[in-house]
């Protein structure tokens, strides 16, 4: 989809396009087998002055607007592998993007600047095993001790888990409910927490891990708020969460379908190309119109929230129609590929089995349908 972006966008682009190109997606094999991305990816994000694109400039971001951060996750899926747009993102938009806005003074010069300058690598850690979308549920205690907080529970599913330098951790400070919730900053060192690296099917280049801390003692002053204002914290943030998922997700299928299209002009059976054959001309036809579509969507989505309009309904229709049709693309483009785009060695078949993560994290598609349907008067009275 067409959209006018400016020069300094424009320049930026072609400045990560060269990068991803160059010393990105030959080592994306790599880096999956190796389940993570090096540190070197931070460092290099952050010469190029794309690491903290919407944090504070007085810690070191780049004070910037969600526009530029479409450029930069449009040209970082570009590598064929989720992995590193998701490990990117978790860093700099979910874990830091809590502290710059409501982290002490101390926090961000430590935190935030230490993300933007791609120093110290953050993880958000929300998730729990009983507590997945429904984050006033969650168990995970924190208990004033002095000048210390005393932690104890486990954390699920939890994006850079295993090489986060600190976790911006969602954790039970008062009573049952979202009015109990806090957010709290945990050094990766930190006495009594433990990590363990989980394995996926999709998404190699990211690691995940489960998290557990066992009378693991942080410091009282690392608290963003007041203390039990941690759930508004974590919904102010979804919004941006979850255009991040919908950019990623029309990204993801462009790139299928161009993959595609591609194939279906080099690859000859029965004495034509593939794209000869009308049933595979309407496959993809149906499939780009519904990316389209999902641009469409995204970039209203995106409109509303960078010139601060209320938008959980449009973000929560781009988000769910942008990643199921990322699943939608992928089953039509990896068939044109057959039994090469079964091949893990294959970019199709690596984007194939990446597709469905996109429609759970940052709330599935169920979340969305409901946000959807309460905000548009769907609900029976």
């Amino acid at each position: 989809m067409d959209w006018d972006w400016s020069e300094e966008q424009e320049l930026m682009r072609q400045s990560l396009r060269d990068y991803v190109r160059d010393k990105v997606t030959p080592n994306v094999l790599a880096w999956e087998a190796a389940g993570e991305v090096p540190r070197s990816l931070f460092a290099d994000l952050a010469e190029l002055g794309v690491l903290g694109l919407r944090l504070s400039p007085e810690y070191g971001g780049g004070g910037q607007d969600f526009w530029f951060t479409v450029v930069l996750l449009e040209e970082l899926v570009r590598c064929g592998s989720i992995g590193v747009p998701v490990t990117v993102m978790a860093h700099a938009e979910f874990a830091t993007m809590l502290i710059d806005r409501y982290g002490s003074p101390a926090l961000r010069e430590t935190y935030v600047r230490g993300a933007a300058e791609g120093r110290l690598i953050g993880a958000l850690g929300v998730s729990e095993p009983d507590a997945g979308s429904d984050v006033a549920a969650l168990r995970t205690r924190a208990v004033r001790d002095g000048d210390e907080y005393v932690i104890d529970g486990s954390k699920l599913y939890i994006s850079n888990g295993t090489i986060a330098d600190y976790i911006t951790l969602a954790v039970r400070t008062g009573g049952a409910g979202a009015h109990g919730v806090s957010m709290i900053v945990v050094p990766g060192d930190s006495r009594g927490l433990q990590r363990r690296r989980l394995r996926k099917l999709g998404t190699h280049a990211s690691d995940t891990a489960e998290l557990f801390f066992e009378n693991c003692r942080v410091p009282a002053a690392n608290l963003l708020g007041t203390g039990n204002d941690g759930f508004g914290m974590i919904m102010s943030g979804f919004e941006g969460e979850r255009l991040v998922l919908s950019v990623m997700a029309c990204s993801h299928a462009r790139l299928m379908f161009d993959e595609a299209r591609e194939w279906g002009h080099s690859r000859r059976a029965f004495g034509q190309a593939l794209l000869g054959f009308q049933v595979w001309q309407h496959r993809l036809a149906d499939v780009l119109t519904r990316i389209e579509a999902a641009e469409a969507l995204t970039r209203r989505g995106v409109d509303l929230y960078v010139r601060g309009r209320p938008a959980q309904s449009e973000i929560s229709m781009a988000k769910l129609f942008a990643t199921e049709t990322a699943r939608y693309t992928a089953t039509e483009c990896a068939q044109i590929q057959g039994g090469l785009g079964y091949m893990e060695e294959c970019l199709m078949g690596r984007l194939h089995r990446d597709a469905l993560a996109m429609t759970i994290g940052a709330g599935s598609s169920e979340i969305m349908r409901g946000l959807i349907a309460r905000a548009n008067n769907l609900v029976a009275r």
